[in-house]
């Protein structure tokens, strides 16, 4: 099986702390991907769409936490929830808050979320003698879930441990704006945007917030120094997103584009 970590934890640490655990509880050396748009989930959405196509449903474990305290984070407990669901073989935990399952729901990806609750998964696990007692107050009062909780919660579920859990109405999930999800290492920013939902053809113009863009099916079509809309490797199977571009150049830089950028 496979293991993958998208998380906004990104230090050496951090990363040394979340592979060390997971290949003691899995045996396994876990892909770990960084998702950072300060504080927000749009980055966490992307890349849990993309670990899944590119995973193809295989028998394996996607860890997603983007869970800031502050602001919106503050009406949780302790950061918000977490809750899984399945994608045929693939288990999915995902911090439940902001955008994190807003693509795969948006794409169908996604059928039933089951919620769970940190401290009555922990006395649960206490009474099968599953967790050593005194692991209980720093499990609850953690501030790093994704290195105390997540990691046990994935081997519990995946060894088909009976975990408390309530199912999780997915019309709590948030739809996603029309914007930016990350800008990736060329400059060019991987956006939300199907290309039927903006009626996406080659040559078209589109208005966009930042200016008209002209349609094209690939990078190698828009001319050297150019901007465009184009049809780009992000997305599920058939269903690909619109990314923005600038031919040579990073797209960006020339329009200021970050993650949560809205174009529409």
């Amino acid at each position: 099986m496979f293991v993958t970590i998208i998380n906004d934890c990104n230090s050496q640490n951090d990363f040394g702390r979340q592979a060390t655990r997971i290949f003691r509880l899995f045996g396994r050396i876990p892909v770990i991907t960084v998702s950072i748009d300060f504080g927000g989930t749009y980055a966490a959405s992307g890349n849990l769409m993309d670990m899944l196509d590119a995973s193809d449903g295989q028998i394996g474990a996607i860890l997603v936490n983007a869970a800031p305290r502050h602001g919106m984070g503050k009406k949780w407990p302790n950061g918000t929830p977490f809750g899984y669901f399945y994608y045929k073989d693939t288990l999915v935990i995902s911090t439940i808050d902001g955008y994190c399952l807003s693509l795969v729901k948006k794409l169908g990806l996604i059928k039933s979320l089951y919620l769970t609750d940190v401290p009555t998964v922990a006395e649960e696990m206490i009474k099968k003698k599953l967790l050593d007692p005194r692991l209980r107050g720093i499990i609850v009062k953690s501030q790093f879930r994704s290195f105390d909780y997540m990691p046990r919660l994935a081997k519990w579920l995946t060894d088909k441990v009976n975990v408390p859990h309530k199912k999780y109405s997915l019309d709590n999930i948030i739809d996603i704006p029309k914007a930016v999800w990350l800008v990736d290492g060329f400059g060019n920013c991987k956006t939300t945007i199907l290309p039927h939902e903006v009626k996406h053809a080659p040559k078209k113009i589109l208005k966009t917030k930042i200016g008209n863009l002209i349609c094209y099916d690939r990078l190698k079509d828009v001319p050297d120094g150019k901007p465009g809309l184009i049809i780009g490797s992000s997305g599920f199977g058939l269903k690909r997103f619109l990314e923005v571009v600038v031919q040579g150049k990073s797209a960006a830089e020339k329009f200021k584009l970050k993650a949560g950028s809205k174009l529409f």
